[in-house]
C-alpha cells in the first residue's frame, strides 16, 4: 500500500511537472504563430502570453469536471487566487517592495474585488449551475474584448505609455518557423489534458489515502503547484525591473481564474459543492482580495506594496494552511 502511495504521489509531482511545462510551450507555439500571422506582440501578450499562466488551472478545473470531480475545479480556482496573492505576491514584495504606475492595474484591483465578490455570492448556497457558470465565461470574453478595445483605441490616439501594457508586450516571444509553431502548439494541445488527467486521477487517490477531501488537496498542493508560474513570472519581472508586470500577472491570472478556470465547473459539471468552499474557502478568497486593494490603495497615494505589506500577505496564506489542517484534525 506505501508503495502505491509513492508511486501515486510521484505521478502527481511527474504531471505538475508536465502540466506547467506543457502550458508554457503551448503558449510559446500559440504566440509564435500569431506572429507569423501578423497579430500584433501587444494582443498577444494581452490575450494568449496573459492566459498562459491560467493554462494549467483551466486543464485541471475541464479534466476534473468531466471525471465528476469538481469540488478539485473549484478548489483549485479559489486556492490559486489566495496563494497568488497571498504566497506569491508577498514573496514577491519582500524580495523586492513594487511601486506600480500603470493604469491598467488601477482599475483592474477594483474589478478583481468586484468579480470576486460575485463568485463568492454565486457560491454561498452551496450549488453552483451552468447558469452561474455562463455568466462568468461570457464575462471572461467580455473583459478581454473591452481590454483590447480600450488598449487598442488609446494606441490609436497616442502611443501606449501604460507600463503593464509595455512590460507584457516584452514578454511575447520571437517567432519561428510556422511548421515548428505548430509543432509546439499541437504538442502542448496534447500533453496538457493528459497530464491534467494523471495529476486528477493521483489527487484523488492521494485524498482518499489520507482521508481528506478532494477540495482541501485543490486548495493546497495542486494550489500551490499550478500558481508556480505565477511565482516564477513574478520573481524575473522584479528581476528586470518590471514591477508592474510582476503585481500585473498576478491580478490578470486571479481574473481569469475566477471567469475561465471556476467557470468550467458551472459549465460541465453544474450541482452541489462541498460546503466548505462556500462558507469558509471562498470567503477568504474575498478577504484576501480585500486586503489587497486596501493594501495597494495607501492614504499617501503612492501604489505601493513594501515588504511589510508581503510580510502581512505572507501571514494571511500561513493561516489559511493552518486553518485548512487544524479542521482536518477536528
Amino acid at each position: 500500500m506505501f508503495d502505491h502511495l509513492f508511486m501515486q504521489t510521484l505521478i502527481l509531482l511527474l504531471s505538475l511537472v508536465t502540466l506547467v511545462w506543457s502550458a508554457d510551450k503551448f503558449v510559446f507555439g500559440a504566440s509564435s504563430l500569431a506572429r507569423n500571422f501578423g497579430i500584433s506582440p501587444m494582443i498577444i501578450g494581452l490575450t494568449i502570453v496573459a492566459m498562459g499562466s491560467s493554462a494549467p488551472e483551466m486543464m485541471i478545473a475541464a479534466t476534473a469536471s468531466l471525471d465528476g470531480n469538481p469540488d478539485i475545479a473549484v478548489g483549485n480556482a479559489i486556492g490559486s487566487n489566495i496563494t497568488n496573492i497571498a504566497l506569491v505576491l508577498g514573496l514577491t514584495a519582500l524580495f523586492h517592495p513594487l511601486s506600480v504606475s500603470s493604469s491598467t492595474i488601477k482599475r483592474e484591483i477594483p474589478l478583481i474585488l468586484l468579480i470576486t465578490a460575485i463568485a463568492t455570492y454565486m457560491l454561498a448556497n452551496n450549488n453552483f449551475s451552468f447558469n452561474e457558470g455562463l455568466i462568468l465565461i461570457i464575462g471572461f470574453v467580455s473583459y478581454l474584448a473591452i481590454l483590447l478595445f480600450v488598449t487598442l483605441r488609446r494606441a490609436k490616439q497616442n502611443p501606449i505609455d501604460d507600463k503593464m501594457v509595455l512590460e507584457a508586450e516584452k514578454e511575447v516571444p520571437d517567432a519561428v518557423s510556422k511548421p515548428r509553431s505548430f509543432f509546439w502548439l499541437i504538442f502542448g494541445m496534447i500533453l496538457l489534458p493528459l497530464s491534467a488527467s494523471f495529476l486528477v486521477s493521483s489527487s484523488v487517490f492521494i485524498a482518499k489515502d489520507f482521508g481528506i477531501s478532494d477540495l482541501v488537496i485543490s486548495l493546497t498542493v495542486i494550489a500551490v503547484g499550478t500558481s508556480l508560474p505565477e511565482l516564477a513570472a513574478s520573481i524575473m519581472s522584479i528581476i528586470k525591473k518590471e514591477d508592474d508586470l510582476a503585481l500585473g500577472n498576478i491580478i490578470g491570472s486571479n481574473i481569469f481564474n475566477i471567469l475561465a478556470v471556476l467557470s468550467l465547473a458551472g459549465l460541465i459539471s453544474p450541482g452541489d459543492i462541498d460546503q466548505d468552499a462556500a462558507a469558509r474557502d471562498a470567503p477568504y478568497m474575498l478577504a484576501t482580495t480585500f486586503l489587497l486593494f486596501i493594501l495597494c490603495f495607501s492614504r499617501s497615494g503612492k501604489f505601493r506594496i513594501t515588504r511589510a505589506k508581503g510580510l502581512l500577505l505572507l501571514a494571511v496564506f500561513i493561516g489559511y494552511q493552518i486553518l485548512l489542517f487544524s479542521q482536518l484534525k477536528a
